[in-house]
């Protein structure tokens, strides 16, 4: 009989529906049923969905979607208002759950976390992990499989809603290949368009591109990295400092549009001093500022700067603040501002002086 070997994998655990699955942990009474979590949970106003439990997304609701047009497409959706306590408290409780393994645990978020694992039969564990957050917890998860932290998470989109799927290099190509370059993480939409009229539309296509035309089209060290990510090729190292966050960030949806440039200048400063105030809480400072506005009817677009000195002083937060959303044509009527102070992240601190 072999013996299998005991090698290193990495593991992405996502908890499925996992705000909507916490509310409905909550009232029993909405399971099964189209739950949509947003804003105060008012469809009439102003706000987007935060997140739709999967009886919602069947009707095409998704996260960012505006309230109002969920409604519209889900007139019978039950709304809730965010708890963000709330999901924290049982957001620790799991992360807890997954320290209770003989495993490294790397926190991304609420709701997702890789884990370093050394065995010899992967699937088995994962299978004992979803056991277990369901027992301890009552949610469900699911977990991709890989031999890197990028076909880990790319796994678990498989593997959802409740399942395993494994990931790896000797099923990457029979997996990923015929897909569109949008199915790897960290591609988005816009560059999804850029790259196919680039002439690369699948996975396959951006593997085989030629370096120095991604490097001309992307920059010299985005557009090669596209190349590498089609590969499949990533980082292996989970490790398990505590989750950082990246930035702090306040905005306001007003439930009528703003036309007055002095106003929205007033409503920066607001949301700049309350993002400040955060800044001082997390005792780090700030490296950039970043401003978002929206547009109606619902256009986003942001902008920032970096700042001359880290720094948590109120008063250069707003000033950097100001300074950004003068970078828009502000000729438009405004349904949303937003502010946000980003923090050096590791490889950054590890550099700067």
């Amino acid at each position: 009989m072999a013996v299998r070997e005991r090698v290193p994998w990495v593991l992405h655990v996502d908890l499925d529906q996992f705000i909507a699955a916490v509310e409905v942990a909550r009232r029993p009474e909405l399971r099964g049923k189209p739950v949509i979590v947003g804003g105060t949970g008012d469809p009439a106003e102003r706000a987007v969905v935060a997140t739709a439990s999967y009886e919602a997304r069947e009707f095409g609701i998704r996260s960012g979607m505006p309230l109002r047009t969920a409604a519209k497409r889900c007139p019978e959706a039950i709304f809730l208002a965010t708890d963000p306590p709330a999901y924290q408290e049982v957001s620790d409780q799991v992360m807890a759950t997954l320290r209770e393994f003989p495993v490294v645990v790397e926190v991304l978020g609420w709701d997702e976390a890789f884990l370093g694992v050394t065995s010899d039969d992967p699937e088995a564990l994962a299978a004992d992990i979803r056991r277990e957050v369901a027992e301890e917890t009552g949610l469900s998860c699911s977990v991709g499989v890989g031999d890197n932290k990028l076909r880990a998470k790319l796994a678990t989109g498989f593997a959802k809603p409740a399942g395993v799927f494994r990931l790896v290099q000797d099923n990457w190509w029979d997996v990923m290949a015929e897909r569109p370059t949008d199915a790897l993480w960290g591609i988005g939409t816009k560059t999804t368009k850029k790259l196919a009229e680039a002439g690369y539309h699948t996975v396959l296509e951006l593997a085989g591109a030629d370096v120095a035309d991604l490097a001309a089209r992307f920059g010299p060290k985005l557009g090669p990295w596209y190349r590498i990510l089609a590969g499949g090729i990533g980082d292996a190292e989970v490790t398990a400092t505590p989750y950082v966050a990246r930035s702090r960030s306040r905005e306001t949806t007003f439930q009528q549009n703003l036309t007055d440039p002095e106003a929205m200048a007033a409503e920066v400063v607001a949301l700049a001093k309350r993002v400040s105030q955060d800044v001082a809480e997390e005792g780090r400072p700030a490296a950039r500022v970043a401003v978002k506005v929206r547009f109606a009817p619902f256009q986003t677009h942001t902008h920032s700067v970096t700042l001359p000195a880290r720094t948590s002083d109120p008063a250069e937060i707003e000033k950097a603040a100001l300074a950004v959303l003068g970078m828009f044509d502000l000729g438009r009527p405004v349904r949303l501002l937003g502010v946000r102070a980003e923090f050096l992240s590791p490889a950054e601190r590890s550099v700067s002086p």
